[in-house]
């Protein structure tokens, strides 16, 4: 079994040799077009990745500013209601409240 696993090992380095070289042999361009290419293509996905990602920040920047008004309007709204209740509390108490003094 050892001797099994030993030789498709050494079948696959001559597969990997072979094929490597056969893609040297029937390369469409020179090995310095590829390169430049290569380059062009990783900097064109590096912009890409820069574009997402202010593009990412600004929308999240726009949900916080979202949730932040959101969160303020809803304080405006707890505190006017807290207000009104309380003022209706002190009036509903002072009407039932026995007069001064008897």
């Amino acid at each position: 079994m050892s001797d099994n696993d030993g030789s498709s090992f050494v079948w696959f380095l001559a597969g990997l040799g072979i094929g490597g070289l056969v893609g040297i042999l029937y390369a469409p361009r020179a090995g310095s077009e590829t390169r430049e290419d290569l380059k062009a293509r990783a900097e064109q996905g590096r912009e890409y990745v820069r574009t997402r990602a202010r593009e990412a920040r600004e929308q999240a920047s726009g949900w916080v500013d979202k949730g932040r008004d959101v969160v303020t309007q809803q304080k405006d709204q707890f505190k006017a209601a807290y207000e009104a209740g309380r003022q209706a509390y002190q009036e509903a108490t002072a009407e039932t409240a026995p007069p001064k003094g008897l």
